[in-house]
């Protein structure tokens, strides 16, 4: 995935291109933010092209809250 410039608009075929690209790996299993990262873009970005595609997002994940034992 190539490193993007930071501030830089990505509109038309580019953005489509990095859309696609960017879905497959978090359909894949990479998180939005190893996707910012790789791409040089910022959390935000990543997260609203997800949205933007329709992608199922994946829910943050960690400890959940076990029931109380009675």
């Amino acid at each position: 995935m190539a490193v993007l410039k930071k501030g830089r608009r990505i509109t038309g075929a580019e953005r489509e291109s990095l859309t696609d690209e960017v879905k497959a790996q978090y359909t894949n299993g990479a998180s939005i933010r190893e996707l910012a990262n790789d791409t040089g873009r910022s959390y935000g970005f990543i997260h609203r092209l997800l949205v933007e595609s329709g992608t199922q997002l994946r829910g943050r994940g960690g400890p959940t809250r076990a029931k109380k034992a009675s």
